[in-house]
């Protein structure tokens, strides 16, 4: 087998890299934590490495591409989003890329749906309560009381894999579901979760029969207790959480986002938090990453209403590290280039599972 050469702009853990090396591969992994300088990328790339493994810090630009004209075969991305890969100068010097959608599903939606509950049933001030020697009594109401998500109302805005995974999850608290997304609706899924509803409420295993359905934009920030945020980022969706999306929401209603950073504005959400026009948020992905600790998102009379964590949602075990394509991003981003550099699937970059932009091959 061909030694091909590889660039990992970080290390994606042992197994990953196994399945590379295993194959004969020449891999060179930058061996700091913080991300390469954008001058060394360009360099490896142009030394005629075969691929480059990178993740969502690495401007993967026309001036990358270029640098591997002739040589550079693949770039394969440890993250479902690649909002850093120039997709026209891919095209352009016909390089397919690869990225890892699917096998982080159901981490992702977890996550939203744990700290959904974290910030609404206050987890983060009880914790600080104990910790900091100020639990005194126990009292009915005070210091301060959480939300209960059961039977509430959740409004999933973009119903793709991970929006509909978490959907699910809320159906053990029997919460009411709106579907909402620019994308067609899907009748024969929401007629599934409702007669799954449905079933546990006739079963007496619910004692209130929950309902799911589609519905405005608007209409879905009117009504819900819960907004969780699952859409790309694209043009239509970059601050689609802004002033007027906060303040038709309810008072007493959260936000959660673990999709994408510039899905919220941040100016926006600080004046709504401050003004009292919702009761909170928890974000796992921010305009800029990582946080400033300037931020006004890290205003300490804010921290108790504002659950702040650091790209964490996809960051369980398996799912990061496993060398299996089809349970962990590691595998997937070998798998990936692998594909591409030994001709899978008659060599044709629009039939392999992990390619991106498919339709530059198509």
């Amino acid at each position: 087998m061909k030694s091909y050469r590889v660039y990992a702009t970080c290390d994606i853990g042992e197994e990953g890299l196994e399945r590379l090396t295993d194959r004969g591969y020449q891999v060179e992994v930058y061996p700091e934590v913080e991300p390469p300088p954008k001058a060394l990328i360009v360099e490896k790339v142009a030394s005629g490495i075969d691929a480059l493994i990178t993740t969502l810090r690495d401007p993967i630009d026309k001036e990358v591409f270029q640098a591997g004209q002739g040589t550079l075969k693949v770039v394969s991305q440890i993250a479902v989003g690649v909002d850093n890969i120039d997709e026209e100068a891919a095209r352009k010097y016909r390089v397919p890329y690869t990225h890892t959608a699917v096998v982080l599903t159901d981490a992702t939606a977890e996550f939203a749906f744990f700290i959904m509950g974290c910030v609404s049933r206050k987890l983060y001030p009880s914790e600080r309560l104990v910790r900091e020697g100020r639990w005194e009594t126990w009292h009915p109401y005070l210091p301060f009381l959480g939300d209960e998500v059961t039977g509430k109302t959740v409004a999933v805005i973009g119903t793709g894999r991970i929006g509909r995974a978490f959907l699910l999850k809320c159906t053990g608290l029997d919460t009411d579901i709106i579907c909402c997304d620019l994308l067609p609706e899907d009748r024969s899924f929401v007629k599934s979760v409702q007669s799954l509803f449905d079933f546990k409420y006739e079963q007496g295993l619910s004692n209130r029969r929950a309902t799911i359905r589609w519905t405005s934009f608007e209409e879905a920030f009117r009504q819900a207790d819960y907004i969780s945020l699952h859409v790309p980022l694209t043009p239509d969706t970059h601050h689609l959480i802004n002033d007027r999306a906060l303040e038709i929401m309810k008072p007493t209603a959260f936000l959660i986002n673990t999709s994408r950073g510039p899905v919220v504005d941040p100016d926006a959400l600080v004046r709504a938090l401050h003004a009292g026009q919702i009761a909170g948020a928890a974000l796992d992905v921010f305009e800029q990453e990582p946080l400033p600790l300037d931020s006004p998102l890290q205003d300490p009379k804010l921290a108790n209403r504002l659950r702040i964590f650091h790209h964490f949602a996809s960051a369980g075990r398996r799912t990061r590290l496993s060398g299996d394509p089809e349970l962990g991003m590691a595998g997937r981003t070998a798998q990936g280039v692998i594909d591409v550099l030994e001709g899978n699937y008659g060599g044709d970059p629009s039939k392999m599972p992990y390619v991106f932009n498919k339709s530059a091959f198509a």
